[in-house]
């Protein structure tokens, strides 16, 4: 059973930089694309930021310059570094990776669980 588990997050005041983290255990096969994506109180679910296996990363244009995604495949981790935090950065974030289970499988998304980061003015 696959599982994708975060770690970090909380509470920091507007300017401040916090860290999240996640981890993909279980059994499977190989891991292609991790990214995270965060949704708001009463927002749907966007995309922050993606890597792919060979280390290219995507970012939203709202995060571009302040984030900083990075994984490490050894470990099959992928962790969000978060600078210059706002208040609209407020959300649960979710990591989320592309897993192979097994070789005859195809590929399907994982989704954790979800962890809080919040941004006081």
């Amino acid at each position: 059973q696959v599982q994708l588990v975060e770690s970090g997050g909380g509470l920091v005041q507007a300017g401040g930089s916090l860290s999240v983290s996640c981890a993909a255990s279980g059994s499977f096969f190989s891991i292609n694309a991790m990214g995270w994506y965060r949704q708001a109180p009463g927002k749907q679910r966007e995309l922050v930021a993606t890597i792919s296996s060979v280390g290219s990363t995507n970012y939203a244009d709202s995060v571009k310059g302040r984030f900083t995604i990075s994984r490490d495949n050894a470990k099959n981790t992928v962790a969000l570094q978060m600078k210059s935090l706002k208040p609209e950065d407020t959300a649960v974030y979710y990591c989320n990776a592309d897993i192979k289970p097994a070789k005859w499988l195809r590929e399907r998304s994982y989704w954790g669980q979800g962890t809080q980061v919040t941004v006081s003015s």
